[in-house]
């Protein structure tokens, strides 16, 4: 299978399954074999769990948030304390994003050619984000992969609209890379945008593929678009990516999303959704999603799941006592539903891989839906 090739970071191809891709990204940091799920660290923390505790998930790779960080404490303070891996003590691979989405999600901005003017949500001055302060940022952080700055178009969005914004991805692609200072040890993606237009995704993949970046993502399919919105846009846009680069499909999601476009060809996800379930009760099994507020399970023996093999469920903690502890409002409560919904994510990553090597992709994902969705 071809390699991607460049210092540190590279890709290899091990294996296919239809279109749905097995590979292994080196980093500096360590390799990630694909496909992946990066759990969300925001602030520089996955919420309710210590990085051992992420790690005991089988998660390889954490993303954090340059907005967020470039806010509180600030990527200068990071750097001098030894930069983003060791101001937050994880160790393996890290991929910031570029600080687009939240930037366009903020209410009052202001867009133009050269960056996005807001407000400060934590001290009110006025702050202006550009393509090249975001590489900036991001340089100092110091992750193994960083993101290009990006238009975000919203969900629904006329073409005129979107046309726009892969305009303004475009030129803000190539501002990114001059800007990049450190190619040699930090992986620059670029993001294809272009909403629910098949011809502006089109463009917009091959105007990036010319460029021949370290990897490629998919943005815009996690604004509200729906799982058949997803899927469309997905399965038109995979294929249009370098074959010997790394693909990543940001902000998804959803177990039955994560497979469909583990079966278009992505390798790598992200998404809050494990963790923000897991502070509300909401959890994972192989028999679909349940909640263990609910009343039936108030004197229910049983683990969260009987096939996982995480902390919670091996150690025998039962859906009462979890019921329990949601009701008394006890930190463990999302302690122990987090790590069990990561673990059901890397699970389900780590067995859709070995279904791919096994050249069986298809029938492991249609023997999961069936049965995930008896719940």
């Amino acid at each position: 299978m071809p390699e991607s090739a460049g210092g540190a970071f590279h890709y290899s191809l091990e294996a296919t399954s239809g279109r749905a891709r097995a590979g292994i990204l080196g980093t500096p940091h360590g390799p990630i074999h694909t496909p992946a799920f990066m759990p969300v660290g925001t602030h520089g923390a996955v919420k309710a769990m210590t990085p051992s505790q992420v790690r005991t998930t089988g998660a390889e790779v954490v993303l954090a948030n340059t907005y967020h960080l470039t806010l509180r404490p600030g990527e200068a303070l990071v750097a001098k304390l030894g930069g983003l891996h060791r101001f937050t003590g994880w160790d393996g691979p890290m991929l910031t994003d570029s600080g687009g989405f939240q930037v366009f999600s903020l209410p009052r901005k202001e867009i133009s050619d050269r960056g996005v003017r807001f407000r400060n949500e934590v001290n009110g001055s006025s702050i202006e984000l550009t393509p090249e302060r975001s590489i900036e940022i991001q340089n100092t952080l110091g992750a193994d992969i960083i993101m290009a700055f990006d238009e975000c178009t919203p969900f629904p969005a006329d073409e005129a609209l979107a046309r726009t914004g892969v305009r303004r991805t475009l030129h803000w692609m190539e501002r990114c890379l001059a800007s990049h200072a450190l190619p040699e040890r930090q992986a620059l993606f670029g993001i294809v945008q272009g909403s629910t237009y098949p011809d502006l995704r089109r463009d917009c993949a091959k105007s990036l593929a010319a460029l021949d970046l370290s990897g490629y993502a998919i943005g815009g399919v996690s604004v509200g678009e729906g799982h058949e919105l997803l899927c469309s846009v997905t399965e038109h846009t995979a294929p249009l990516l370098p074959e010997h680069k790394p693909r990543y499909l940001m902000g998804v999601g959803l177990p039955e999303d994560l497979l469909a476009a583990v079966g278009f060809g992505i390798d790598l996800f992200d998404c809050v959704i494990p963790t923000r379930y897991a502070r509300s009760a909401a959890v994972f099994t192989v028999r679909g999603r349940i909640r263990l507020t609910n009343r039936r399970y108030r004197r229910d023996a049983y683990p969260i799941d009987t096939s996982c093999d995480c902390y919670a469920c091996a150690t025998g903690f039962s859906r009462a006592y979890l019921h329990h502890l949601f009701a008394a409002n006890e930190i463990l409560s999302a302690v122990l539903a987090s790590i069990h919904n990561l673990r059901f994510y890397q699970r389900l990553v780590g067995d859709a891989r070995a279904a791919i090597i096994e050249d069986r992709f298809e029938e492991f994902r249609r023997r999961f839906l069936e049965t995930y969705a008896k719940a």
